[in-house]
């Protein structure tokens, strides 16, 4: 008896020690993805960017959706490593940066999809994203204006649409050319 009550003990705390280290790990890596990337910063690195709140521009788009499109722009943006710091929407740090971009997100179309019929059909059931992305100056002027797009047609949950959405805006703003002069 004692036995077991002593490998039932080794086990529960191993299990508590293994869970601590996935935490430990994992924590610091969603913290990051937040901070500034100036680290490996070139000298053509000189702009910063505010990402606003997504305008669902009158479409019933769940409010998960826009979370996930907003949070999953801000590890993209900070992943292509071309804006000096990435800012959120409402920080006040970002109002003492001299160079200083804000990108809005308009959705402009948005079809829910069905993760089951895609599952099932794999021909039917996409979840589908079109937004319009602008980067502007404080001052308001267009610097760069993309039609983006995400989706997910086969396998994956429905929110897999906001990071592909994500990455390919974040994508498009490194491809281009933008002047802000």
């Amino acid at each position: 008896m004692k036995t077991n009550r002593r490998s039932s003990s080794i086990i529960y705390v191993a299990a508590i020690v293994a869970i601590m280290v996935a935490f430990s790990a994992w924590l610091p890596a969603q913290t990051a993805a937040v901070k500034s990337s100036d680290a490996s910063s070139s000298s053509a690195m000189q702009w910063s960017v505010q990402v606003d709140k997504v305008n669902p521009n009158d479409l019933e788009v769940a409010y998960s959706f826009q979370v996930a499109i907003y949070e999953n722009l801000l590890e993209e943006l900070n992943k292509t490593k071309q804006f000096k710091q990435v800012f959120r929407d409402g920080d006040r740090k970002a109002n003492e940066v001299p160079n200083l971009l804000v990108l809005k997100t308009t959705v402009e179309k948005y079809i829910p999809g069905n993760e089951t019929r895609r599952a099932v059909t794999t021909v039917s059931g996409a979840t589908k994203l079109t937004v319009r992305s602008q980067l502007l100056t404080r001052e308001g002027k267009i610097v760069l204006e993309r039609t983006v797009n995400g989706d997910v047609r086969f396998f994956g949950s429905n929110l897999r649409a906001t990071y592909n959405l994500a990455r390919n805006i974040a994508k498009a703003i490194k491809q281009s050319r933008w002047d802000v002069g």
